[in-house]
């Protein structure tokens, strides 16, 4: 981990599908994670034809970062991303990735650099479109159905009510540290989320 970056986060992705019917599925665990810093933080989501996606913009403690919810389905996620990064001249270390994780409890959020995309189809088409993986990641657990044939129903569908208050909680977590991801202080943003 001696190699990861301490470039402020300038762009925080959330990944999810676009519409109703996905929204409140787990796999769009990331689009709550950004409409919860929207909402903190003053922002409104506008589409953006070219960004393919829904942005916004907030100022914390004089730090300006971007907010984003490509609006292509998971898989194609990339194209938004470098849109909005080649536009802003964002660079790949100077921004955060936020998913849903199926190898965490509900509850647990954890952030890592780099590595690779765990058959995630958002991270894989971002590290696609990107030329490169070495991005920081927001891991918002949901935990696993148990077997593999069951994923794509499963992140499809929508937690339970207590596993939604957990989650709900992580990305409470999440949005604390957020001042500190934006000063690069990743140690401290790290040491906070991880000690529990």
């Amino acid at each position: 981990m001696s190699n990861q970056s301490t470039q402020p986060i300038r762009l925080i992705v959330g990944l999810g599908n676009p519409g109703t019917d996905y929204a409140l599925t787990r796999h769009n665990a990331g689009f709550w994670f950004v409409d919860l810093l929207a909402e903190r933080h003053g922002g409104t989501f506008k589409s953006d034809s070219k960004f393919h996606g829904q942005v916004c913009r907030i100022l914390i403690g004089g730090r300006e970062c971007w907010l984003l919810k490509p609006t292509a389905f998971m898989n194609r996620s990339g194209q938004s991303v470098s849109s909005l990064a080649k536009y802003y001249k964002i660079g790949l270390e100077e921004m955060l990735v936020a998913h849903d994780e199926l190898d965490m409890a509900p509850g647990v959020v954890r952030l890592k650099f780099g590595g690779g995309h765990a058959g995630h189809n958002g991270l894989r088409d971002i590290v696609s479109a990107m030329g490169g993986r070495e991005f920081w990641r927001l891991r918002i657990g949901i935990d696993h159905p148990g077997s593999a044939r069951e994923v794509v129903n499963y992140v499809l569908g929508r937690p339970s009510k207590q596993d939604a208050e957990s989650i709900a909680g992580a990305l409470e977590d999440g949005e604390r540290v957020l001042p500190d991801l934006l000063e690069g202080q990743f140690q401290k943003a790290m040491h906070l989320l991880h000690s529990d």
